[in-house]
């Protein structure tokens, strides 16, 4: 039996990836491969915030956090505009929560489902 189809909303073909998407999508995965990141990317998922606001909501030091956020804007995850003596930040568009929030679903599923669907794999093989 084959995997179950997903009511997902296609972009670009993975069949018609090459080295270079492939490449890409690496260098995304990376800096997401984080939980402060993660977290962060949640944060801007509800609404754009300034460093003080994640810092807060996180509580971890305002270095360490504009690190993060250096990460993910460099990855093209975040962008950032000024608003008078501070910048605030957003997500560059929503796939980028469908990855966090599809990553966070897929680590809290059960073991116990998890089994039980190697089990199954195990038994159409």
């Amino acid at each position: 039996m084959g995997a179950p189809e997903r009511d997902c909303v296609t972009g670009a073909e993975p069949q018609a990836a090459g080295p270079v998407e492939w490449e890409a999508a690496s260098d995304l995965l990376r800096a997401l491969a984080s939980p402060t990141r993660i977290a962060i990317v949640l944060l801007l998922r509800e609404r754009p915030q300034c460093v003080h606001e994640v810092v807060g909501a996180l509580s971890l030091s305002q270095p360490l956090i504009s690190q993060h956020l250096r990460v993910l804007k460099d990855a093209g995850v975040v962008r950032g505009h000024r608003n008078g003596r501070e910048i605030v930040y957003e997500l560059v568009d929503d796939h980028l929560a469908h990855i966090v929030t599809d990553a966070l679903t897929h680590s809290m599923e059960t073991p116990a489902a998890s089994m039980q669907s190697q089990g199954q794999d195990k038994e159409a093989s």
